[in-house]
This record gives structure tokens, sequence and C-alpha cells, in this order.
């Protein structure tokens, strides 16, 4: 989970810690991953309903790929699949989850969810564990502003289309509004 963010379009204010229908962003994001034997939240650390490894990218606010590499480095165990979401789409559920799973086949590094402009969203995906470490910068300090296209620039990517608005994150008050 990646909710570390500045949430500089909502006033500086913790994303994770908005509700949406009486429930967090982050609790949201850690209920559609419910199958991940593991979960780890690059943010700060708050109560939540099931035990996660907490981290931050370092230095922070290296932005999210440089948020997604400090997860890696957190996990306990090396896994084959990585599922990355940010806590600011909090239409994505288990059932989104399933979907990438499923488009995930053996000549595929990635899925990502694609929204209804056709845009892939990077923060709502599932990775091979290895793809993500193969396109690792060989340099720790050139992952601070690595662009999440960047990073998955050189994958073989399976694409999901959105079903309804799962796709639509939380950037503005509007958004939080419009959802």
């Amino acid at each position: 989970m990646l909710a570390g963010g500045s949430g500089v379009r909502l006033g500086g204010a913790d994303k994770a810690s908005i509700e949406v229908g009486g429930i967090t962003l982050l609790e949201r994001a850690i209920s559609a991953t419910v199958s991940a034997e593991e979960v780890v939240v690059v943010g700060r650390q708050v109560r939540t309903s099931r035990p996660v490894t907490w981290t931050r990218e370092d230095p922070a606010g290296g932005g999210p790929a440089a948020g997604v590499l400090s997860g890696l480095d957190a996990l306990l165990r090396t896994p084959e699949l990585v599922c990355v979401l940010a806590v600011d789409m909090p239409r994505v559920t288990p059932s989104t989850v399933s979907r990438l799973l499923d488009a995930l086949g053996e000549d595929v590094d990635a899925s990502v969810l694609v929204d209804e402009g056709g845009r892939r969203q990077p923060l709502a995906g599932v990775y091979r564990f290895a793809a993500l470490t193969a396109a690792r910068p060989d340099r720790r300090e050139d992952e601070h502003g690595l662009a999440m296209q960047a990073l998955i620039g050189s994958m073989t990517v399976a694409e999901v289309a959105a079903v309804g608005n799962e796709a639509r994150d939380v950037d503005t008050w509007r958004d939080l509004r419009d959802l």
C-alpha cells in the first residue's frame, strides 16, 4: 500500500485517514488485498485492522516508484507476486485484485487497472517481484523521483479494464465528493 503521499491538492491532508462511508482509505485498501499473505504500508504508522509492516522511502517524498521499491525492501519474505495499491483508490475491491491476478499470464510481468479514458493506473496493479527488482535502478539514489511509468516501462503489461469508477482516485476534495 502506498499511503505516504503529501496530499498537496488536499491541503496537506493525510489521504490514508480520510473516510469514505465511515471507513478510512487505508482500511479500504487493506480490505481490497485481503488475500495477500503479507501487507506492507509505505506511510505514516497508524492503527490498522490487520497486522502490517510499516516503512517509508528514504529520503521521504521520493514519489510512488520510490515508495514501491521501499515496500519491496520491507517484505519479510520474497513473494512471486506483489500487489501495488495506492490508498487513494477507494473503489478498488478484492474483486478488482482478483481480476488483476487472473490477467497475469505466464508471459506477462504485470497487470494494471486501466481507467475509462484508457490510462494505465500503475498504482493499482499486480507485478512479478522479479520484474520489479530487475527494473530497479542500479543506484538507490536514482529511485528518488523516479516515475512509475519509467519503472515499469520495460515490462510486458496486461491491461485490465476498470469496472465502473474503481480506477478513480482521490486527489482533490472534489474527487472525494464525487466518489
